[in-house]
């Protein structure tokens, strides 16, 4: 692509004296000249449309010149366009808008006559045209030019890269053409690259793919071109590229539209190469273009990229099934655009159909065992030392080395560092993979548990309890066993033998035969006495869950819910710091619109689909979802462009039968037909964000002024009674207060946790964490160190928020209020007496 956007010579001056001179001035001095020196003037002129005295004559002569047959070249016609579009543009967006017409004529021309020509910039002006055909302006003849453009044939050379591939319209483009410069010189390379620039589609047909196979057959190393691209994308920093940009808004993105293109002939390509690659390859770009700019959010990095990643995966044969439903599977939790996540969901379903599993069984298959042996640990020879990576229940993962004496040690020593850094470097990535998988695999257990998914025993052994990682995960989570005849005993998996146990809570254990079905334990279809037991049993042996299971909270239907019959209020009217509550609902899967000065209202709607039994084929069975309407309170300032507060309204369900039902079959349910276990899950999601992101869990929001807004709910949330998760708390206080030196300063009231210290006695709100010293009954703004004293003290779960270890540490900080320093307490003590 040319370099320069303007000629400098004596022609650009002659022209300028011309247009200064008037109309006829500039008019003869055209008519004066012929050849490579009127296409100078020509340039010349062109420069000038948009800026300075004379337009009027600027424009006439432009409209000539576009007329005329000059004998323009592909470099010449390269330069036209790279005036009005791309980083070397000489006018500005709002300029190409305002004189369109005038500008965009000449350089078709050239277009026309050169023969070859930048295809990325003609599309987009294309799309400039298309955009401002809504303001009445008469482009009609202009869009067709350019249709007939694109139509043509684009000359493919034998050895540089056509002009519309890998462009400069981004920081992509040129990285590539600089770092695999020999690569992309191949013989064939640049055939193959000009057929994936133009599929400007999700979806590739069978005749393009075939088209594609044969070219990427023919290409000097075809698969490594296709590979390294690839790679290229999935590193990619988001970015404003050079496209034209209408809003205003500039927001960044991975590539041009023109290299966004290619990277989906990239991707589809790549589904025809038999390498162990393909698939990683094509779940890391799925990942990398879904997630949301600057790592969270809706708004995805690439939308179009990441929908056709989704799409080949979606694709993959029957024999690459169970890494394509793997690589699908990681997504979900990242990806939570709403049109992202549906070619997600459908992807999943097809895979899975094609190679005759539910999407569940493929997911429990394709888990990787890391190499690590039947302990669950891997050893790696670093000259004399021996690295061990391991996973422990109740799923982490840990790295040792181990001495030449045997001697155990916690960080690699000098010798490994200094001498074996490459292979240390190895290691630690595969402790990063470990404990992002162990992450992985909590968060499908979880889901497995909110559905009911139940397993024919010798899959649950072979998948779960057996598996060197997924087993560390599942070895510290009850289960239930039962035989078919509706009885079902539960109990934590213990070898016995060459088998399998329950343990009860109670000591007893019950084998797992080969005819039983296996399910997670679930409180809400346990006893009150049951639910006890188990409770009791996990802080008697210390053991942590890899989350919440045993102390789960459950959320039955209430009265108030039976009358409103088809929407739940229990949640309603709380007041929520947005930007932690949008991240809550967008961790556990709620996506919808967002709420600020850049969306589309004053309120939103959030949807979660809830998981599905696992195995239940997509075609059966009938899918649940729920949706949260949430209200803009408070915008926040412009500039930020997002809410700063939102309050929380009515909870409703809808069902549809399959997941493979049409769009916008689904329907509302009363609340009454909802499953027990669907209701509770969903509302115990609402419960959370409620509890952590409400401004009556801000200890410091009493503190802020006259104009903080909403101190009565502040007041009420604060002190107010307890919701279902609080009271799971109160239960796990009064069975670990009397093991810790705590047990005779403190009481647990009906909301609160009575504490008595040297100088006074204070009340800490099980909910919101909120104190008030006694007897005067003022608030006590305290914020403190988590990871000190309520560190020591064993906690069978930490929910999200860590609530339960702010009590803790306040209880202790207060048990010992003469000790206190902080010179922000200890004012408020002398006040507060």
């Amino acid at each position: 692509m040319v370099g320069t956007t303007g000629p400098a010579s004596g022609t650009d001056e002659a022209v300028r004296r011309a247009v200064a001179e008037g109309p006829d001035a500039l008019r003869g001095l055209l008519d004066a000249l012929e050849g490579a020196e009127l296409r100078e003037a020509a340039l010349a002129v062109h420069l000038r449309a948009c800026r300075g005295p004379g337009r009027e004559a600027v424009t006439a002569a432009l409209d000539g010149l576009a007329r005329r047959d000059l004998d323009w070249s592909a470099a010449e016609a390269d330069l036209l366009l790279c005036r009005l579009l791309g980083g070397e543009a000489g006018v500005a967006p709002h300029e190409l808008q305002l004189h369109f017409g005038e500008l965009v004529p000449l350089a078709l021309s050239a277009c026309e006559r050169a023969g070859d020509f930048s295809r990325t910039h003609v599309r987009a002006l294309r799309r400039v045209a298309e955009s401002l055909r809504g303001y009445g302006r008469d482009l009609g003849p202009l869009r067709d030019r350019m249709d007939a453009l694109l139509l043509r044939e684009a000359r493919v050379d034998t050895g540089p890269l056509p002009r519309h591939v890998l462009d400069g319209f981004d920081d992509y483009g040129p990285a590539m053409r600089t770092a695999h410069a020999e690569l992309l010189a191949g013989a064939g390379v640049a055939a193959l690259l000009a057929h994936c620039a133009p599929l400007d589609r999700p979806r590739a047909t069978l005749a393009w793919r075939r088209k594609a196979a044969s070219l990427l057959g023919g290409a000097e190393s075809g698969a490594e071109v296709v590979r390294r691209l690839l790679e290229g994308i999935a590193a990619q920093p988001a970015h404003r590229v050079n496209d034209p940009d209408l809003v205003g808004m500039g927001i960044p993105t991975l590539a041009s539209a023109a290299n966004t293109s290619l990277v989906r002939g990239l991707l589809w390509a790549a589904l025809d190469v038999p390498e162990e690659w393909v698939v990683p390859l094509v779940g890391a770009v799925a990942l990398h273009a879904g997630t949301g700019l600057g790592g969270h959010g809706g708004m995805c990095r690439s939308r179009p990229i990441a929908t056709a990643a989704v799409a080949v995966l979606g694709e993959c044969p029957a024999e690459r099934a169970e890494e394509a439903v793997a690589e699908l599977g990681r997504l979900p939790r990242r990806v939570v655009n709403r049109t992202v996540a549906k070619g997600i969901a459908r992807a999943t379903e097809t895979v899975a159909a094609r190679a005759g599993m539910t999407p569940s069984m493929l997911r429990e298959r394709s888990v990787p065992d890391l190499g690590l042996d039947g302990r669950g640990v891997r050893e790696t020879a670093l000259g004399a030392y021996t690295a061990e990576l391991a996973v422990r229940e109740p799923g982490t993962a840990l790295l040792s080395f181990r001495g030449p004496e045997g001697r155990l040690l916690k960080t690699a020593p000098k010798e490994v560092r200094e001498a074996r850094a490459e292979e240390l470097k190895e290691v630690r990535a595969g402790l990063r993979k470990a404990t992002a998988l162990l992450s992985e695999e909590r968060a499908r257990l979880e889901e497995h548990l909110a559905a009911g998914t139940s397993w024919p025993a010798a899959d649950w052994r072979r998948y779960y309890v057996d598996r060197p990682v997924t087993g560390a995960v599942a070895r510290a989570l009850v289960w239930e066993a039962g035989d078919g005849a509706g009885e079902w005993t539960a109990g934590l998996p213990e070898r016995s033998g060459g088998g399998w146990v329950l343990a009860g809570a109670d000591g007893t254990a019950r084998p797992v035969g080969a005819g039983d079905r296996l399910r997670l334990w679930h409180p809400l279809r346990a006893g009150d006495e049951e639910v006890a037991g188990w409770r009791a049993a996990l802080l008697d042996r210390e053991a942590r869950q890899p989350f919440k299971q045993v102390f789960r909270e459950v959320y039955p239907l209430t009265p108030a819910e039976r009358e409103t019959a088809s929407y739940s209020n229990r949640f309603a009217g709380h007041v929520l710091r947005y930007g932690q509550a949008r991240a809550l609902m967008t961790g556990r899967g709620w996506a919808g619109r967002h709420l600020g000065y850049h969306s589309d209202g004053d309120s939103s709607e959030l949807v979660k689909e809830l998981p599905a039994p696992g195995e239940l084929p997509a075609a059966e069975g009938t899918r649940w979802r729920a949706r949260l309407f949430v209200d803009l309170v408070d915008a926040g300032a412009v500039s930020d462009g997002v809410a700063v507060l939102c309050s929380t309204d009515q909870v409703r369900f809808e069902r549809r039968a399959g997941a493979a039902g049409p769009r916008g079959a689904w329907e509302r349910a009363e609340l009454a037909e909802v499953p027990a276990l669907v209701l509770s899950e969903a509302l115990r999601d609402v419960d959370l964000f409620v509890g952590v992101a409400s401004v009556g869990a801000d200890p410091e929001w009493r503190d802020r002024g006259e104009d903080r807004g909403h101190g009565d709910y502040w007041r009420s949330w604060g002190f107010g009674e307890l919701t279902a998760g609080a009271r799971v708390r109160r239960e796990t206080l009064a069975r670990l207060l009397p093991r810790t030196r705590l047990a005779d300063r403190v009481e647990l009231t009906d909301r609160f946790l009575r504490v008595r210290g040297e100088l006074g006695a204070y009340r800490i709100h099980l909910g919101s964490g909120n104190v008030l010293m006694e007897p005067s009954d003022a608030y006590l703004c305290v914020v403190v160190d988590r990871s000190r004293e309520a560190g020591r003290v064993f906690l069978p779960f930490e929910e999200d928020g860590g609530m339960l270890s702010v009590i803790l540490s306040k209880a202790f900080l207060l048990a010992a209020d003469d000790r206190i320093t902080d010179p922000t307490i200890t004012a408020q003590l002398r006040r507060g007496r």
